[in-house]
């Protein structure tokens, strides 16, 4: 069997997809799973064992070009798909496995895509995880009608590689071999997901101070250097020798295996919180605007901080009330005792 999937196109969101090849895997051992994805998702999906080949859209998020679409889907009817399954929700999506003539084409309704679908869920109420409605998608309507009918959610597990000491340190100045919090300060989606600089720099030197062998190392893409500088700033000048700003450094896989090698990861609810998930390490998570409800870190080994304010959750990128009360109300002192009373050993 073939299958192409149209993946999502947030790094969370595909992480998270990788519950579903997972579940595909195990009805269809010798299934071939072709993946579709943007540029910066294809280093995350060669980490998945499960998928056969990535393959690139060169489409812009949002960018409809119809005629691109069609060019496409007819360049991928040699490939003779059986099944597609389409993760985003959008129309636009769904149009390349339907120019691509592929019979079988499975998706969540949205964007009264019906006709282009044909196999489609609707319930999502009855699926309040994302990964629950990605896995559900393996499953037909009739086998699966709620979450609870799935007897497993298969757990994302990327692969990992044990970065070369001497290589780290000469291009990074770390030292793999020491006690590491690693901190994702950012947060793609907007402010209303940003824990301030000054609470995790606050965690960061209680975590220092109590060992003078532990390391920091703040991860990040381009845009997130700025807030990574402002942490640091906010950290006692005799403990900067230990703090490591990697943000707009390293590749998205060179990440993925520093990341499995940190103690413990503290981040907001954004696609490294699900990359840190994935590589198996204990993780502390900050919703703030968002909910544990929907899409939480996929591993037990987690702690998850949220919002008990009002308005929580809201899911908007920016407060309606200008003043992120649902992030700043979760003081630093309290994360820190809650982390000390879950795992003595960060102490």
């Amino acid at each position: 069997m073939r299958i192409l999937v149209i993946a999502p196109s947030w790094i969370g969101d595909l992480v998270m997809s990788q519950c579903l090849y997972m579940e595909l895997k195990k009805i269809h051992p010798e299934a071939e799973i072709d993946v579709m994805a943007p540029k910066w998702c294809l280093d995350v999906l060669r980490r998945m064992p499960e998928v056969t080949d990535a393959i690139l859209m060169p489409l812009g998020h949002g960018v409809f070009n119809l005629r691109e679409r069609y060019r496409l889907g007819k360049e991928l009817r040699t490939k003779h798909y059986d099944m597609a399954y389409i993760l985003p929700n959008s129309f636009k999506s769904a149009l390349i496995p339907f120019f691509a003539g592929i019979k079988y084409r499975r998706g969540w309704l949205g964007e009264s895509r019906y006709f282009i679908l044909s196999d489609y869920r609707k319930n999502k109420k009855d699926f309040p995880k994302l990964i629950a409605r990605y896995t559900s998608l393996a499953h037909t309507n009739n086998e699966v009608k709620n979450e609870q009918d799935l007897k497993e959610i298969p757990t994302p597990k990327l692969k990992t590689i044990k970065p070369d000491a001497e290589t780290a340190y000469s291009k990074f100045s770390i030292n793999v071999n020491s006690p590491v919090l690693g901190i994702c300060p950012g947060a793609e989606f907007g402010p209303t997901k940003k824990w301030p600089p000054e609470y995790y720099a606050s965690i960061a030197e209680k975590y220092l101070s109590s060992d003078s062998h532990r390391e920091v190392w703040i991860f990040g893409s381009n845009k997130d250097i700025k807030t990574a500088e402002e942490l640091k700033e906010n950290i006692p000048d005799n403990l900067h020798d230990r703090v490591h700003i990697l943000a707009g450094l390293t590749t998205i896989e060179e990440a993925i295996d520093l990341l499995a090698l940190c103690q413990f990861v503290i981040c907001n609810d954004s696609g490294l919180m699900h990359v840190s998930a994935a590589v198996g390490v204990r993780v502390i998570a900050i919703f703030g605007s968002t909910s544990t409800l929907y899409t939480p870190p996929t591993t037990s080994n987690a702690l998850l901080i949220e919002s008990d304010e009002p308005c929580h959750p809201c899911f908007k990128k920016q407060c309606r009330y200008g003043t992120t009360a649902c992030l700043k109300n979760l003081r630093s002192e309290m994360v820190w005792e809650k982390i000390c009373n879950k795992w003595e050993d960060i102490k």
